[in-house]
């Protein structure tokens, strides 16, 4: 295997279809993929391949060619913690999955990071060659705990490498940015800052206007300040390199909701906010968006819940538990037209003492679910 340059004969597929490959009859399943460790990240590969990463200790693959029936085994890439960000380069039909050798420094110490690159849809890895520069604060950012990487479609920065990551400083501190390459991952730039400090599990989709939609957890807040318990969203008018316009989205929660300073239950860990899945369907002439978090009103990390957007993350007015128990981290991905995953939803998720799952199901199924606000008239659906 090549240490970054691809053969340029990339499985083609079409970027966006019709809505109605989402719309067959609700249809909803669960598979167990990994018995232990942590940190999900799904992707789908250019012909279809269903792709879900994992790790704590190893790096772990397993895929799926059926569009989800059925997974083959795991694949051992190397050891270290999963890094986030895993990304599908749309040009070459590379898939990239990024590894530390263990949790990051909270001092923004650079720390070693490694690009792992698979031209055969995740069936084998080899280490790649990959530069990364520090931001304009003079750090190195990290890479852990961020949901998957896209590649922009759009505009001036069509074919542009980006995903989430984050610097973490002392005390719970940093902020997230993301990093991007314009070179096929051979070297990543940092983004400006997220507007807002004590900020990480970032995630970021491409709307089909070329904006940048950044949806981020909050884990620390000012002595003085209200802890609040929505989820901070930013955009990006210039492919990832800037973040503007923070806000509180009104309806997402940023993991379970308690606020308090008291340390109860036994999956509170003193930090504020939870990693989520964020992903956009690929449906013509629409922004349908998908968020998955906690949605408790206590302090526990339980009943995983998807919420869809159907105005590129204006309002969220539906949403459907997934599973009720003992959940934590996600990843969200739709899948690809005209291959076998289309016209599916795959939700890559922690559950407690139970390692993690894949849930598989379509807008039909979120459809029958709790409708929270207003749907749009052209979402014709009985």
């Amino acid at each position: 295997m090549s240490d970054g340059d691809s053969a340029g004969n990339a499985p083609s597929a079409p970027a966006d279809g019709p809505l109605e490959a989402f719309l067959e009859p609700a249809y909803f399943d669960v598979h167990q993929l990994f018995g232990d460790e942590r940190f999900p990240n799904v992707v789908v590969a250019l012909d279809g391949t269903v792709i879900a990463t994992w790790g704590v200790k190893s790096l772990l693959v397993r895929r799926s060619e059926d569009g989800g029936d059925n997974w083959g085994p795991a694949i051992a890439v190397r050891v270290g913690i999963h890094a986030g960000g895993t990304t599908v380069d749309e040009a070459s039909g590379d898939i990239l999955f990024f590894g530390h050798p263990g949790h990051p420094a909270t001092d923004g110490t650079p720390v070693p990071r490694t690009l792992y690159r698979s031209q055969d849809c995740g069936l084998t890895w080899g280490e790649a060659e990959a530069a990364f520069g520090q931001d304009d604060r003079g750090f190195l950012p990290s890479l852990h705990m961020s949901e998957h990487g896209v590649t922009l479609r759009r505009g001036e920065w069509e074919g542009r490498l980006l995903r989430p990551a984050r610097v973490y400083l002392p005390g719970g501190g940093g902020y997230n940015c993301a990093v991007f390459s314009d070179d096929r991952g051979k070297s990543w730039q940092a983004s400006r800052p997220f507007p807002v400090d004590g900020t990480g599990g970032g995630c970021v989709v491409e709307l089909s206007d070329g904006r940048v939609f950044y949806s981020s957890r909050r884990h620390q807040f000012a002595p003085d300040e209200v802890r609040r318990h929505e989820r901070l969203h930013a955009w990006s008018h210039d492919g990832g390199a800037t973040w503007q316009d923070a806000n509180y989205g009104e309806t997402l929660p940023d993991g379970p909701r308690y606020r308090g300073a008291e340390r109860r239950g036994a999956n509170y860990n003193g930090h504020f906010g939870m990693a989520a899945g964020l992903a956009r369907l690929p449906v013509v002439g629409c922004d349908i968006l998908l968020y998955s978090n906690a949605d408790h009103d206590g302090h526990e990390r339980v009943r995983l819940t998807v919420w869809g957007s159907l105005d590129g993350g204006a309002t969220w007015p539906l949403k459907r538990l997934v599973d009720g128990g003992p959940s934590a981290y996600s990843s969200l991905e739709a899948g690809r037209p005209g291959t076998a995953s289309a016209g599916w939803i795959y939700l890559q998720y922690e559950v407690r003492e139970g390692g993690g799952r894949m849930a598989r199901f379509n807008l039909a199924w979120l459809l029958d679910g709790e409708v929270v606000g207003e749907l749009p008239d052209w979402l014709r659906y009985p």
